[in-house]
């Protein structure tokens, strides 16, 4: 075998083993495709479901409206001028789109110091905790995915005062997340997940 051939090979190997997929599954409007794709995505709801009792439906439904299952998911840049970068408009991150001071208080409060929100096990966990503590602290059944999402969306302080009873937009958002979570948990019926 030639030195190029060999060293194109290594090359291959090499990238391979170090990139990761970062895509989302493709169909995101069929629950049993996403999960047939990647099983690992439902052994990880699954398990946020035991540990916490968030139902996996409402978990996916969260995750497609935050990152549509996106392992890398950031907020767009803000613009000055509208072309000067400031930035991003928000830490969020990752298929959960958690922000920094909260990802933070998670490993923190659960432990977890090595969490990665580009990891579903963690992202899933994430989302898991912080329902639960909305059901804790709000009263929201853990199945309810359009009053957990507006909590979820605006912080359960934001969730408290009704800050989002002024945004249209995120009610809309709500009630599609929600429309969605019944749709999911249909589906996976359906395909005996």
């Amino acid at each position: 075998m030639s030195r190029l051939l060999r060293a194109t090979a290594l090359m291959v190997l090499v990238a391979a083993c170090g990139s990761s997929n970062n895509t989302a599954p493709r169909n995101l409007d069929d629950a049993c495709s996403i999960v047939s794709q990647r099983p690992n995505y439902l052994r990880a709801m699954r398990s946020t479901e035991r540990r916490w009792g968030v139902p996996v439906h409402v978990q996916m439904a969260t995750i497609y409206q935050e990152s549509k299952f996106v392992s890398n998911a950031r907020t767009p840049h803000r613009y000055a001028l509208g072309v000067i970068p400031m930035g991003r408009q928000s830490s969020a991150y990752g298929y959960s789109q958690a922000l920094d001071a909260t990802w933070d208080e998670y490993r923190q409060n659960t432990g977890r110091r090595r969490a990665q929100r580009d990891d579903i096990d963690d992202a899933t966990d994430f989302m898991g905790w912080y329902m639960s503590q909305s059901t804790e602290d709000l009263g929201i059944s853990r199945s309810d995915a359009r009053n957990q999402y507006l909590a979820y969306h605006e912080g359960r302080t934001g969730y408290t005062r009704g800050s989002y009873r002024n945004k249209a937009w995120l009610l809309r958002v709500a009630g599609e997340v929600s429309q969605r979570a019944e749709t999911y948990n249909r589906q996976l019926l359906s395909c005996g997940r």
